[in-house]
């Protein structure tokens, strides 16, 4: 570097302040000695501003790039980049997962493959994730299905399938499935991550479709438990006023049941088959229920047609896989009814009716379809799902102790 005189000035790496890393070659800013008087003077001092070729250590620290002098790492040291901001916009993850629409079984098949890049959630930087599943709409509690937790994660590997029975086509038509992924928390409650959510109407039988989305950021609704009383009692109003409005045929759905019917000609019967229910509403305080099975073949003038299935403890997804059998003959078989309910049993008090449906030529939709297709095919099983509503036949309300 040359002085203003065409001087060759002698820099000491020591005196410089600071790198000006502007476009074009790396030059030293100007000296504190170019302001201020040395700290005495003497011949030492006098030769350090003497005339002379810059010190060979000064040419590696010119060529040096910035990066180096700040003390930057590269990504080529094998260290992970942490992408993680707190800002809102920050990427929360991806999901790769499965889906399976068996229209043969009535089933929904995810398979929750893995996720990446997941916003960590706790002290350590890391997750504790899962995944819950949910179809919308309907209740949370009853159709929740839940994937194993994986310990200090962000890219989890499950590869964990989850089945949805008792799907049909309206529900494929109808129906969004809401995936969440969540950060397990034993000494606070859960944390939400994100989530994604997929119309099943995108979906083909048989087919199997694969997603790999990104996570995005719901604001999860508040639990009524979370709400003031007041609060609750306004919803409840508002909701009971909307289904009046919308009008008195509306019902709530309230799970579903898979039945069997087969008229044997042999025995001169009608065989139901109660074979399993799905994604119940929960009714105790639990989160589950303890269901069991009423069957009536009406009209019931003896009152002998009762028959009841046992008691599953626990559950809202129950097998039973238990037959009934009805000594009638097809001709009269044709002017009766079959309510098919489903209660909650509680110790000590009444208990709970959770749904019901009711098949016979009255009936509508599937239920009649399912009806009339066991009295024109006698020795053939016929197996349907059908969704239980809240409407609670007449005559079953004078049992609720049974």
């Amino acid at each position: 570097m040359r002085g203003r005189r065409g001087d060759r000035i002698a820099i000491n790496i020591q005196e410089h302040m600071a790198i000006n890393v502007c476009p074009g070659p790396i030059r030293p800013i100007r000296q504190i000695s170019d302001y201020f008087p040395r700290g005495g003077p003497g011949p030492e001092a006098a030769g350090a501003r003497g005339c002379g070729d810059a010190p060979a250590h000064l040419a590696p620290l010119a060529l040096a790039p910035p990066a180096a002098l700040l003390g930057a790492t590269t990504p080529d040291d094998g260290a992970e980049v942490d992408s993680y901001d707190s800002d809102d916009t920050t990427a929360l993850g991806t999901l790769e997962f499965d889906l399976l629409y068996d229209q043969a079984s009535c089933t929904l098949r995810c398979r929750i493959l893995r996720a990446k890049g997941l916003k960590p959630m706790d002290f350590n930087g890391l997750a504790d994730p899962y995944v819950k599943l949910h179809l919308l709409p309907g209740a949370c509690k009853a159709n929740k299905l839940k994937t194993k937790t994986l310990r200090n994660t962000l890219n989890p590997v499950w590869n964990e399938e989850l089945t949805y029975s008792g799907i049909t086509d309206d529900d494929i038509t109808h129906k969004v499935l809401r995936i969440s992924v969540c950060d397990e928390d034993k000494l606070s409650h859960n944390e939400f991550i994100g989530e994604i959510r997929v119309p099943l109407r995108r979906l083909k039988p048989s087919q199997k479709k694969h997603f790999n989305i990104c996570l995005e950021r719901q604001v999860p609704l508040p639990s009524p438990s979370s709400m003031s009383a007041a609060l609750r009692g306004i919803s409840c109003y508002l909701k009971e006023l909307e289904q009046a409005e919308q009008g008195a045929g509306l019902l709530e759905e309230r799970g579903r049941i898979l039945l069997s019917l087969s008229y044997s000609s042999r025995r001169h019967g009608l065989l139901v088959g109660i074979v399993r229910c799905a994604h119940l509403a929960a009714m105790d305080v639990n989160g589950y229920s303890d269901p069991y099975v009423k069957t009536y073949l009406r009209p019931d003038v003896d009152k002998k047609s009762k028959h009841k299935t046992c008691v599953k403890k626990k559950t809202l997804n129950p097998e039973f896989n238990e037959e009934f059998f009805y000594e009638i003959e097809l001709s009269t078989l044709a002017t009766k009814t079959l309510e098919v309910t489903v209660w909650d049993y509680d110790i000590g008090k009444s208990n709970d009716f959770i749904g019901g449906v009711s098949l016979g030529s009255g009936a509508q939709g599937e239920a009649q379809k399912h009806w009339s297709d066991c009295l024109h095919q006698p020795d053939t099983a016929l197996e349907r799902w059908h969704t239980l509503t809240s409407e609670l036949p007449p005559a079953a309300g004078a049992f609720p102790l049974a």
